[in-house]
């Protein structure tokens, strides 16, 4: 009995093994056959800030040529990020168009790599081609200025959705992080722009902007709208940067995605407190370097990274709230600091999420919908839209 219990359990640890395996190498065939669409990978800023040749293997940074093609990363949205400040002082329209420069010549440099991406369908036709596709998503409205023809100019030069505002509200909509909300939710002229870029073919980004602001976006606008790198509040109480249920349902009935953000503090409550007593620490401290005050507090107060189980439960719980088909995927690889999940500590690691939905029993075509699909979906309907307005 003794050997017949043991030669059981050896059997089932060996196939337990096996099915790892089949996994890892399902997954690995999934991510370089199929359209994988990050909707928020933020090199543009990172480039400007402390450039490196990502078209080679870079020593900083989550993103480099290399490790998005081991992760089979096809299609990532360059974020043109435009700080908050340049609400005030200006000079964000000129940054933008910077920004875009480029990575126009990124392009430029390595056209064997890399090409830009101005509509749907370029990106199959790059990926036939074996190159990787760099769409431009602007976050933060600013740039705008107040002028519908600068949101034609943009969309001229590629920008292909618009994150309406970032970390404070400015002139088009109020911030989830800002406790001045002096719109109530959309700015008089943020709602002509809503419906300006559902008729120029830009796709409106509702992260970072105020629950308020949502609401109207949502309600104005003739076509699906994104979440490009948001989270869920039922996994971090109280932020309001991430969505509560009602939302994603708002969202869904919309016909909208909301791509999984990576970071840590988006994921779980932990990270997110994490951050809030680190800042109120760094306040009272006086000094002026938070990178230095940062690193000297990690080493009495560790960071509590969340896990890939982690985010697979926020890709989990849009599935069983609303559906498979309004769920994607937007990092934020490149934003958030040292605060991603082990096994999705860069481009490279689109691997490990997929073998992470196979082992919850996600089917092939869910997962391509998870990896691209919903997101295409959106992309397409925003420009059929466009096409007859």
């Amino acid at each position: 009995m003794r050997f017949t219990l043991l030669s059981i359990s050896l059997i089932a640890a060996l196939s337990l093994q096996s099915q790892a395996a089949d996994f890892t190498q399902q997954a690995n065939k999934i991510a370089q056959n199929t359209l994988i669409i990050d909707t928020h990978i933020d090199v543009p800023y990172r480039l400007y800030d402390d450039w490196e040749d990502v078209t080679k293997a870079t020593k900083r940074g989550e993103f480099d040529y290399p490790r998005a093609k081991a992760g089979g990363l096809n299609a990532p949205f360059m974020s043109i990020y435009i700080p908050s400040s340049y609400e005030k002082k200006g000079g964000g329209y000129l940054l933008a168009n910077q920004l875009i420069d480029n990575m126009e010549a990124l392009v430029g440099r390595a056209p064997d790599k890399f090409a830009m991406a101005y509509n749907s369908a370029d990106l199959a036709k790059h990926f036939k081609e074996g190159k990787i596709s760099l769409a431009l998503g602007m976050e933060n409205g600013t740039p705008i200025e107040g002028k519908l023809e600068n949101l034609q100019h943009f969309y001229d030069r590629g920008i292909r959705y618009i994150t309406l505002a970032h970390s404070e509200s400015n002139h088009i909509a109020d911030s989830s992080y800002d406790l001045r909300r002096q719109w109530k939710g959309l700015s008089p002229f943020g709602k002509e722009l809503v419906k300006a870029m559902n008729e120029t073919g830009v796709m409106i980004d509702i992260s970072h902007v105020s629950d308020d602001a949502f609401y109207q976006a949502v309600a104005i606008s003739k076509v699906p709208v994104i979440a490009s790198h948001s989270s869920l509040r039922a996994f971090v109480p109280g932020f309001e940067r991430n969505m509560d249920d009602d939302m994603i349902k708002a969202l869904a009935k919309n016909g909208g995605v909301i791509q999984i953000n990576f970071g840590s503090a988006f994921v779980v409550s932990a990270a997110n407190q994490w951050g809030l007593q680190r800042d109120g620490a760094f306040k009272a401290s006086g000094q002026t370097d938070k990178d230095a005050f940062t690193a000297e507090y990690k080493k009495k107060n560790p960071y509590p990274f969340a896990s890939l189980e982690k985010v697979l439960d926020h890709i989990d719980y849009v599935k069983n709230l609303v559906g498979i088909d309004y769920v994607g995927i937007g990092s934020d690889f490149d934003g958030v600091g040292d605060s991603l999940p082990e096994q999705l500590k860069d481009v490279s690691m689109y691997p490990n999420l997929i073998r992470g939905l196979l082992e919850r029993g996600y089917t092939e075509q869910d997962i391509e919908k998870v990896l691209s699909g919903n997101t295409l979906r959106v992309w397409r309907a925003v420009e059929d839209y466009a096409a007859k307005h």
